[in-house]
């Protein structure tokens, strides 16, 4: 006699072998990124057009440097499971495997390069 559920045999089973994990960090990735980038790029317009120390001076005040980090953070975490994803879905065997290490490689180089050139100029 099986005591699960139809619902708990299938629960984690779906084409990524991950659920709905993904999908959920999807939509609250996009929903922060839809606060974020707005600012940010209110932020980023507003430097625009100015000369090297000003734009220096507004991202060496806390709140565009902690909003330019934030939305890069979540953008590009944003791209990583996004790309995760769509590798998972359409990648087969060691390819796959290759494709998700490269993705998430770049994804924190993109990142490590960013915070290291936001800390330059805020610092």
């Amino acid at each position: 006699m099986r005591y699960l559920t139809a619902r708990k045999r299938a629960e984690g089973k779906g084409a990524s072998g991950t659920g709905t994990e993904h999908h959920w960090y999807m939509q609250a990735s996009a929903v922060a990124l839809a606060f974020l980038v707005p600012a940010f790029l209110y932020v980023v317009g507003s430097a625009i057009g100015s000369s090297h120390e000003e734009v220096l001076a507004t991202f060496s005040r806390p709140f565009p440097a902690i909003l330019t980090g934030l939305t890069l953070y979540a953008g590009v975490m944003h791209f990583n499971k996004g790309a995760q994803m769509m590798i998972e879905d359409y990648a087969r065997g060691s390819m796959r495997k290759a494709l998700i290490i490269f993705v998430i490689g770049l994804s924190y180089t993109t990142i490590a390069t960013g915070v290291f050139a936001l800390a330059k100029i805020a610092l």
